[in-house]
């Protein structure tokens, strides 16, 4: 009998398990469909970009040709095969356009030729699925965008994403059969002298390739009308023309490095100054641009200016390097991770900064929430930071924006009041200060400072820029609280590295030495 209970017991047992196993699977069924419906799904699935790895460089055979001959030879060998892999995946883009066209080679030129029917630009197919990459200002505005590949197939395309900041854009066709794809490479690769070849359509000339090297990297030309732009282009003497826009820069792998976008000259066509957006920087803007129809850009919030030697001097910095921080907005990225006005942004992501445009160029390729390690300059002491970047949502991006709008304009003339106190005469240096009293200090919200009460012509802060009415707030990056302390200063030092505020409250910095007179 107790052997019937026990096999009783361990069947009901079995029983009791099989259930559990049961109704947790049930319940897992049930779950997983009700939170698929939950979830938000992408936009447009992941994309893969670029064709697979460059086959390498071309090798020559061993040949009885004397090797001073040989080298020339290979290059030429290389020339050919780079063609033949790169032209097939350039396009040739025509527009029919709802609006007067702005091209960025008008821009350079000062020319304006009216509301052509029809553009003309290049393009990269940068997926088998029909994406192609060109510039924004060529199919902007665009009513109708004709395709037609290197093989004379021809397709409708239509718009996915723009971004005016870089003027880059993505264009998609329906390829029935099989399209050839570009190899991407990275453009933080390259180096100044290196061999690159451009292939576009100018002057509807398609299919045509041009070679030169790489004058210069992270350039700015001031082409793209956008408070947010984003410069930071490959400069190269291969020859790029109108109708080139949006076509591939490329190295001798056959590998993308870069989008040709504008020409520096004086006659519309070209003259050896040719720029290209990096590879980099347009592979991060693309995959939004396909992902989500826009770029999801994150953002330091801060007020950046080139450094000098004046201010590398007056920072205690050895070699002039970095880029100077003159705002931080409360609330924003940069301010929440420690960041003050007066530091020296030195690398992000362990890249070297030595121009403005290099710091918002190595921003644009981080996200909202991405987090970025940064080194700066600040009291004598380099320091690492850990920044969190904030996308456009966040409070304080407004603001910010509404601040570099009037960074653009012309302030606004206001008649400066002398407070009511002694104003001190300081001949060498061609001005009289005075001490702020506490309604300017509300008025102006500042802390501290001096105000500059006069101003003698040609003096050393006419000639620097300063003018009546502003108020010095730090000279040599030392505080200035008062006459004492200004008068200590100006007394001691020959060369002067000023931040003062206009009367509009607008923050400006000027260098002066004694030693130009």
């Amino acid at each position: 009998m107790s052997g019937k209970r026990d096999k009783s017991l361990l069947i009901g047992i079995g029983l009791v398990i099989i259930g559990l196993f049961a109704g947790i699977l049930v319940t897992l069924w049930v779950a997983s469909g009700v939170s698929s419906s939950l979830v938000r799904p992408s936009i447009v699935d992941r994309v893969d970009l670029g064709a697979g790895p460059a086959p390498g460089y071309v090798t020559i055979p061993q040949s009885e040709v004397p090797t001073a001959y040989l080298d020339a030879l290979s290059l030429n060998e290389v020339f050919k095969d780079v063609s033949r892999r790169v032209t097939p995946a350039v396009v040739f883009i025509e527009v029919v356009s709802n609006g007067p066209a702005t091209s960025i080679f008008q821009q350079f030129t000062g020319e304006n030729q009216g509301p052509p029917a029809q553009s003309l630009g290049s393009g990269v197919i940068i997926s088998d699925q029909g994406y192609i990459v060109t510039n924004n200002h060529v199919v902007e505005d665009a009513a109708l965008i004709q395709v037609t590949l290197g093989d004379k197939r021809q397709f409708e395309a239509k718009v996915i994403g723009s971004d005016p900041t870089t003027d880059l854009a993505v264009i998609k066709i329906e390829p029935v059969k099989p399209i050839p794809v570009i190899v991407l490479g990275h453009s933080n690769s390259i180096e100044v002298g290196e061999w690159v070849m451009a292939v576009g359509n100018p002057f509807r000339l398609t299919s045509t390739v041009t070679a030169g090297i790489v004058s210069a990297l992270s350039r700015q030309v001031n082409v793209i009308d956008d408070r947010l732009g984003i410069e930071s282009f490959i400069q190269t003497d291969a020859a790029i023309n109108p109708g080139n826009s949006g076509g591939a820069l490329v190295n001798l792998r056959g590998e993308l490095v870069g989008i040709a976008t504008a020409i520096a000259t004086d006659t519309g066509t070209n003259e050896g100054y040719g720029f290209a957006v990096p590879v980099d920087l347009m592979e991060r803007v693309v995959r939004d641009l396909i992902r989500y129809g826009e770029v999801r850009r994150g953002y330091l919030g801060v007020s950046i200016g080139a450094m000098t030697a004046g201010r590398a001097k007056a920072l205690g910095l050895e070699t002039v390097e970095g880029v100077y921080l003159i705002e931080v907005q409360r609330g924003l990225a940069g301010d929440l991770a420690g960041l003050k006005a007066g530091d020296v942004l030195l690398s992000i992501d362990g890249t070297h900064m030595t121009e403005p445009n290099q710091l918002q160029s190595a921003i644009a390729l981080f996200a909202p929430g991405d987090k970025v390690p940064v080194e700066i300059w600040r009291g004598g002491q380099v320091k690492k930071i850990t920044v969190t970047l904030k996308g456009r949502e966040a409070s304080g991006y407004d603001t910010w924006l509404t601040d570099l709008d009037r960074d653009l304009e012309p302030p606004v003339p206001v008649e400066p009041e002398i407070p009511n106190t002694a104003i001190t005469q300081f001949e060498d240096w061609g001005t009289g200060l005075a001490d702020i009293d506490t309604r300017m200090r509300r008025g102006l919200n500042v802390a501290h400072g001096v105000f500059v009460a006069l101003i003698t012509k040609d003096g050393l802060f006419d000639e620097a820029g300063l003018s009546r009415g502003m108020v010095i707030t730090h000279i040599n990056d030392a505080p200035v609280f008062n006459l004492a302390s200004a008068r200590a200063i100006l007394d001691a030092e020959t060369d002067l590295f000023i931040q003062a505020i206009r009367p509009d409250r607008t923050i400006v910095f000027f260098e002066l030495s004694k030693d130009a007179q």
